[in-house]
C-alpha cells in the first residue's frame, strides 16, 4: 500500500478541520465586528408580529469564527441568517425570549396585547442577507415566523456608539474573545457610593461560578468583564411593595406576576451599555437583599447581590449559578413544587427542547440514554410521595414565625437525607417531576442545582449540556 504524501495528508487535515466547523467562512461573508438587529415582538396567546426597529453596528464580535450555524437545537426561537446571493444559510442561533415566557402566562391567555423589544446580534455581513425568524410550533420544529431583507451598508445602520461612561473591570481575560466564551457581568441598582459592595460582589459571585463543575475544570475557556453600572439610587423596583427606584437598567421583582422573579424590560439601554465590551453571555447583578433572580437562554441571567453580611445566607450563591444553567446551557428548571406564572409552559404530549428534562414519550428510552446504566429503570423510581408531603408542609410554613428559618432548615435537610438514602441516588435515570409540574415530566438525577435550593453540583446530564456549548463557542 503507498504512503500518502505530505501535499495529502495536508488535504486530508483540511477537508476535516473544514468538517469540524459549523457553517461558511467567516471572512468570506462576514467582517469581524456585530450587527445588532432591534425588533419589537408584539402580541398574545396564539398571535404575535414581528417588526423591525433599527440597526446598530457594534465594534467586535465576540462569538465563533468557526462554528456559525447552529447545532445546539436550543431554544424556542431561532435566528436564522441567509446570504441572498447564494441563498446560503450562514448563521444561525438558538434562544428564548420574555415574550415568549410572557405569550405562557394568565395575561397573555386573557387575549391582552403587549409589546416587548428584543435583540439579535450577528456576525456583522458583508453583502444583503435575509434575517428569518423561525419558532417551535406544536411539534417541536422551527418554522419562520419572520422574514426581512437587510442591506448592511444602508444608511439606515446606526454606526454611532452609544455614550456609555461606565468603567469595565477585567476580571478574568485568558484569550481572544473568538475562541473563549466572554461573560459580561453588569450592575443595576449600585449607586456610586455602592461601587466598592459590586466589585467585592462581582468577586463573590466569579468565584462561586468557578468553583462549579464543570467551569471549574474548563476555567481557562472563559474570559470575564464586568461594567460598573452607576444608578441614580440604590436597590431595584419592587412593584407589590411599592417601592420604586431610579436604577440604571430598570431591573424589578414581581416580573410576570411572580414576586421573587426578577427580570429587566429595559432592552435598548441594557444593549447599549452592555456595547462597551464583547459577550457571549450577559450576568445582570442587582443591589439588593430580597431573594430573587431569572434567567432566560441566550438574554440574559439575572441574580440578587444578597445582603451586606452574609451570615448563613448562601441563597445567593445558589441562584447566581442556577439562573446561568438557564441562560448559557438553555437548562430547564427541575423543581415542580414552586408557585409559578406560567400556564402549559410544557404541552402535554410534546418533548421539551431543554436537555435535561423529558416527557418519556419512548418508555424505555431517554435522551440522555447515554449516560444511563444498563438495567436502571425508566422511569426510575423514587419516594416521591413522602419528599412530596415534606415539601407541602415546608410550603405552608408560616414567614413571620420567629422559628420560620430553623424549621425551614430542617425541613430542607430531611428533604436532602430523603433523596440520598433512594436506591438510585448517584444514577442517571428519569424520576417523575420537573418543569414546574409533578407528574408527566421528568428530570435525570434526584438532585441538581437545578432542583433544590441548595449548593450542589450539577448533575451528569446539565454538565453535559454546558460542556457541549462551551465547546461550541470556543473549538
Amino acid at each position: 500500500m503507498k504512503k500518502a504524501s505530505g501535499f495529502a495528508l495536508f488535504l486530508v487535515a483540511l477537508s476535516l478541520s473544514a468538517q469540524a466547523a459549523t457553517g461558511p467562512d467567516f471572512d468570506r461573508f462576514f467582517l469581524p465586528k456585530t450587527l445588532r438587529v432591534d425588533y419589537f415582538h408584539t402580541g398574545t396567546k396564539g398571535s404575535e408580529v414581528f417588526s423591525l426597529d433599527q440597526l446598530v453596528e457594534q465594534p467586535v464580535w465576540a462569538g465563533s469564527r468557526t462554528n456559525l450555524v447552529d447545532t445546539l437545537n436550543l431554544g424556542k426561537y431561532l435566528i436564522k441568517v441567509i446570504d441572498l446571493a447564494t441563498n446560503q444559510l450562514i448563521y444561525s442561533r438558538g434562544f428564548c425570549s420574555l415574550y415568549g415566557e410572557w405569550e405562557t402566562t394568565d395575561e397573555a391567555a386573557r387575549g391582552i396585547t403587549r409589546t416587548f423589544s428584543e435583540s439579535a446580534l450577528i456576525p456583522f455581513p458583508k453583502r444583503p442577507f435575509q434575517f428569518v425568524i423561525a419558532k417551535r410550533d406544536a411539534e417541536n420544529h422551527f418554522r419562520d415566523v419572520f422574514s426581512a431583507a437587510i442591506v448592511p451598508d444602508s444608511l439606515h445602520v446606526r454606526r454611532d456608539l452609544p455614550h456609555v461612561s461606565f468603567a469595565v473591570e477585567d476580571v478574568m481575560v485568558h484569550g481572544d474573545p473568538a475562541t473563549k466564551v466572554d461573560i459580561l457581568i453588569l450592575g443595576d441598582g449600585y449607586s456610586r457610593k455602592d461601587l466598592p459592595k459590586f466589585r467585592k460582589d462581582v468577586r463573590r459571585f466569579v468565584q462561586d461560578l468557578f468553583d462549579t463543575s464543570p467551569f471549574r475544570e474548563r476555567k481557562k475557556d472563559f474570559n470575564v468583564r464586568a461594567v460598573e453600572v452607576i444608578s441614580a439610587e440604590s436597590g431595584i423596583d419592587e412593584p407589590t411593595k411599592h417601592r420604586w427606584r431610579d436604577n440604571a437598567l430598570g431591573c424589578t421583582y414581581n416580573s410576570f406576576g411572580t414576586p421573587r422573579y426578577v427580570l429587566c424590560f429595559d432592552n435598548k439601554t441594557l444593549r447599549n451599555v452592555a456595547a462597551v465590551a464583547p459577550y457571549d453571555a450577559l450576568i445582570l447583578l442587582v443591589n439588593s437583599g430580597r431573594y430573587g433572580g431569572g434567567g432566560i437562554f441566550n438574554l440574559y441571567a439575572v441574580c440578587y447581590s444578597g445582603p451586606e453580611t452574609q451570615g448563613d445566607s448562601w441563597w445567593p450563591d445558589y441562584v447566581f449559578v442556577h439562573e446561568f444553567g438557564h441562560s448559557f446551557a438553555g437548562l430547564a428548571d427541575e423543581y415542580y413544587s414552586s408557585n409559578v406564572s406560567y400556564v402549559d409552559f410544557y404541552p402535554k404530549g410534546v418533548e421539551p427542547w431543554e436537555p435535561n428534562i423529558t416527557a418519556l414519550l419512548q418508555p424505555g428510552h431517554v435522551k440522555w440514554q447515554d449516560l444511563v446504566e444498563p438495567g436502571t429503570p425508566l422511569p426510575t423510581p423514587w419516594n416521591k410521595a413522602r419528599y412530596d408531603s415534606l415539601a407541602a408542609v415546608r410550603r405552608h410554613l408560616n414567614r413571620q414565625d420567629p422559628e420560620y428559618k430553623e424549621k425551614a432548615r430542617a425541613l430542607e435537610q430531611e428533604m436532602q437525607q430523603l433523596l440520598r438514602s433512594e436506591p438510585y441516588w448517584g444514577k442517571v435515570g428519569a424520576f417523575e417531576g420537573a418543569g414546574y409540574v409533578s407528574t408527566g415530566l421528568y428530570r435525570p438525577f434526584l438532585d441538581c442545582r437545578m432542583f433544590s435550593k441548595s449548593l450542589t453540583g450539577f448533575c451528569p446530564v446539565c454538565a453535559q449540556a454546558i460542556e457541549k456549548v462551551i465547546d461550541f463557542l470556543t473549538k
